[in-house]
């Protein structure tokens, strides 16, 4: 089925930071109006999307497969998204996925988590809402154990929803902050529920500058995720605003629009899929300093016997002793990473600036041929 095609009305307005105002279209339609009516009516599943921003199967990892054959296949076909967006070290956790759309994420990360776990999903849109609730039982008796819960309610207004604060381990999302009409508030509710040495993992769209109006008020990019997508170094200032000092790019991959007539709208903008961790700790600063600190990885976390990646620029070789900076530290020893390293260096000499720390684009830039990923 192909999507529908929708007028394009200047829908949106310049988004100010730390301010949550409801975006209308001259019609009287606000950007979650849109959202949903994409998400809730227009696109019935993933053949449906027009681009790949949001889904590519071709990246669906080996050890994947057996979590979604416990899945109801329903789930499965109206889940928009791809892969599964989730850091190591699971088990017992509580966790929230934010957009968690027809459930397919938190069916997923339940069994990542166990039975000592927990995963609430939220969702703004009551269709996909109803295919994840309708299969719960499904999933209980798939996996033997009911540990997951889902709620209604917006991004943006965590605080309307009572959920504890500081009571979550890990938070997840898989392309939907860039949905978000006030990015600002999703990270400031995601601070305030994250345990200390909690963290924010992440995949979402990002551009290589800032979205021109034309691209922002197509209602087609939009829902594809692509006029929402923040650039870059703004996502950098507002994860910094909301309290994450030191944002981590896990990976990252160039964005190919093969949708010829939807290329021709974006206005020359690049557009990557990338993964970030944002950890909830105090003491990080807002560059990478060296205090000729280093740690030594056990290679005891499942899944990573040889190396632990942390993110894009630390792959930790096990047993070797790897020179880390201030920030770095903190985010292995105040965090569930600790009992899986040895730390060598404390605090009480400084040596400036860690060595490699720049401010260009961090993102890899396309190569010839480049295949379409998810992000």
């Amino acid at each position: 089925m192909a999507v529908e095609k929708m007028d394009r009305p200047a829908l949106f307005k310049a988004i100010q930071p730390n301010r949550y105002r409801m975006i209308k279209t001259p019609g009287g339609n606000s950007m979650h109006d849109i959202v949903q009516q994409y998400y809730g009516k227009t696109l019935q599943h993933t053949g449906d999307l027009q681009t790949s921003a949001c889904c590519d199967i071709s990246q669906m990892p080996a050890w994947l497969k057996p979590l979604l054959a416990r899945i109801h296949p329903e789930v499965l076909e109206q889940y928009y998204g791809c892969g599964l967006v989730c850091p190591p070290l699971l088990e017992g956790s509580r966790i929230l996925d934010l957009g968690s759309g027809s459930g397919r994420d938190v069916y997923a990360l339940s069994q990542l988590a166990g039975p000592g776990g927990q995963v609430i999903g939220v969702d703004m849109t009551e269709e996909q809402l109803a295919v994840a609730r309708r299969h719960q039982q499904y999933h209980c008796e798939s996996v033997g154990y009911d540990n997951v819960q889902f709620l209604h309610g917006y991004i943006e207004r965590l605080d309307e929803l009572d959920l504890a604060a500081g009571s979550f381990d890990v938070i997840v999302s898989n392309c939907v902050v860039n949905l978000s009409p006030d990015k600002d508030a999703v990270l400031r509710g995601v601070q305030k529920l994250l345990k200390p040495g909690g963290e924010f993992y992440f995949s979402d769209v990002y551009a290589d500058r800032r979205i021109p109006d034309a691209v922002r008020n197509d209602p087609v990019l939009y829902g594809e995720c692509l006029g929402g997508a923040l650039y870059w170094n703004d996502f950098q200032r507002l994860a910094m605003r909301q309290g994450f000092a030191d944002p981590r790019l896990v990976e990252d991959r160039p964005l190919e629009i093969t949708n010829p007539e939807l290329a021709l709208r974006t206005g020359g903008v690049n557009f990557f899929s990338a993964t970030y961790r944002l950890f909830k700790l105090d003491a990080l600063e807002s560059a990478c300093e060296d205090y000729g600190q280093a740690v030594i990885y056990r290679g005891s976390i499942p899944g990573q016997p040889e190396r632990f990646i942390l993110d894009k620029h630390h792959a930790i070789e096990t047993g070797r002793v790897f020179p880390v900076c201030g920030n770095t530290w903190h985010m292995l020893h105040r965090t569930r990473f600790r009992p899986h390293f040895e730390f060598v260096g404390d605090f009480t000499r400084h040596f400036g600036l860690f060595a490699g720390c720049g401010a260009d684009l961090p993102f890899d830039k396309a190569a010839a041929g480049a295949a379409a990923p998810c992000c």
